[in-house]
């Protein structure tokens, strides 16, 4: 499990920030530079190229919020530039494709982020370049809840698999339903009838917690107390009906084990929705049950996920891929020493970590705030421990020939989709823009901690958070 006795003072991450962004730089102006853009979005690098790989488009809005967040911790115009750009010039078919579960992912990279930095007086106030900016964001997070399936006793925003699939990700998609929500935005359906953004992501919100959760309690007979806070990629679900059928995973190992990339985003997830539900007024949340049942369901499954987190990650906090993988055995007590992303039977996921080590530090944040000061010290240790590891030498990409930033990434391990080293049985070295960008928003968010900066939310008040 994540020793958190050898956890860093805060401060003590913040050279390595530095580092990060400059690497970040780097790779921003080789992939401007060289990356062909008739393939479509880059997913994933192969031999150090920023390649695709055709699945769904969910990852074109990390790249440029990449370059955004970059100008966001240093203030380099160019990247402002190439970030702001490419999002007004090539954004615009995420808005409104309503083939994805991503909204969030996509959207708030861009458009998100810029509208905050305007709001944050970072860059100049246009009213025009601001409302352009709402805009996207409500019509993505109306198009996003129209993905909507029923089931026994509520709903979910459907998967790219189908009306039957709840997948665990789209927990992070839920933000773009609640900032739309904020702005003033609902879903009109027929016969001109207003559908609450707001009620849709709560519905999506319990979905989740119930469904791709599990809370020790014998749901199945690998749902044991131990293994509290395990989650499935997939939650399948009969259409004819609405009954809960199965668990299900695209790509982690099965089912009833846990695919820690899936963690990670409710990990993620979680957090960042208890965090947003502090700032909004009861009156809001009283039509759809009130403040105390979703504070209640939500920090279940937080801290069910961070537990496991925990419990279930090598002592350096970098997760393997998937922590039923079949040849996790053949690495004896992996758990009790730090990852090794160079071995002969399982590759690690350094994106897991990356996304649930943010995860963990809004977590403990909050719990602080709500006086529980053992569980956040404890999830706050772990989270640096995390980020110590993500910023060394065996994870940062330091090579200026490779486009990547974190390296170490699996996309679908499955599916054999991530390249194998010359003489590697796993695949290792590479990079995702999904990894790249939750780095940066780490390190974002560690340089505001550290620096006394506004806190960094998803969600923005024309007054900054603090």
């Amino acid at each position: 499990m994540i020793d958190t006795s050898r956890a860093p003072a805060l401060a003590d991450l913040r050279p390595a920030l530095d580092r990060v962004f400059a690497l970040a730089k780097q790779k921003i102006t080789s992939i401007d530079a060289d990356y062909d853009e008739s393939q479509g979005s880059p997913v994933f690098t192969w031999n150090g190229k920023y390649t695709t790989r055709g699945w769904t488009e969910w990852t074109e809005g990390f790249r440029y919020g990449i370059a955004i967040l970059h100008f966001d911790a240093t203030g380099d115009e160019a990247s402002l530039a190439s970030g702001r750009t490419r999002t007004v010039e090539r954004m615009a078919s995420h808005v409104s494709h309503i083939g994805v579960h991503d909204h969030g992912f996509n959207n708030l990279s861009t458009y998100g982020n810029l509208r905050r930095l305007m709001l944050e007086g970072r860059i100049p106030q246009n009213d025009w370049e601001r409302h352009f900016y709402e805009l996207a964001i409500k019509v993505s997070g109306a198009v996003q809840a129209s993905r909507w399936s029923r089931r026994q006793g509520g709903g979910f925003i459907h998967s790219f698999n189908g009306p039957h699939s709840l997948f665990v990700d789209t927990i992070r998609s839920c933000r773009i339903l609640m900032e739309a929500h904020r702005l003033g935005h609902c879903l009109m359906a027929e016969g001109d009838q207003p559908i609450s953004l707001l009620g849709r992501a709560l519905e999506h919100i319990e979905s989740t917690a119930r469904y791709s959760v599990f809370y020790g309690e014998g749901r199945d007979a690998y749902d044991t107390p131990e293994v509290r806070g395990r989650t499935t990629h997939e939650a399948i679900f009969n259409m004819t009906d609405g009954a809960y059928r199965c668990p299900n995973s695209q790509q982690g190992y099965t089912g009833f084990s846990t695919w820690t990339r899936g963690l990670a985003w409710a990990l993620c997830g979680f957090p960042e929705e208890l965090e947003l539900l502090d700032a909004m007024p009861d009156a809001e949340l009283e039509p759809h049950g009130g403040r105390a049942k979703w504070e209640s369901l939500m920090r279940n499954a937080a801290t069910a996920t961070a537990d496991f987190f925990l419990q279930h990650t090598p002592t350096d906090g970098i997760s393997y891929w998937d922590t039923g993988a079949p040849q996790l055995h053949r690495l004896g007590d992996y758990l009790d020493r730090p990852a090794e992303p160079c071995n002969d039977f399982e590759p690690v996921d350094s994106t897991a970590s990356a996304i649930g080590a943010q995860g963990l530090f809004r977590l403990a944040r909050y719990l602080r705030t709500k006086g529980d000061a053992e569980n956040a010290d404890r999830y706050d240790a772990a989270a640096r421990v995390t980020a110590q590891a993500l910023f060394s030498d065996t994870y940062l990409s330091t090579d200026d020939a490779h486009q990547g930033l974190l390296l170490h990434s699996i996309y679908h391990n499955p599916n054999g989709w991530d390249h194998k080293p010359t003489g590697s049985k796993i695949a290792a070295g590479e990079s995702s823009m999904w990894g790249d960008y939750h780095l940066m928003e780490l390190a974002v968010y560690l340089q505001r901690a550290i620096d006394d900066g506004p806190y960094l939310t998803f969600w923005t008040d024309n007054e900054a958070p603090r």
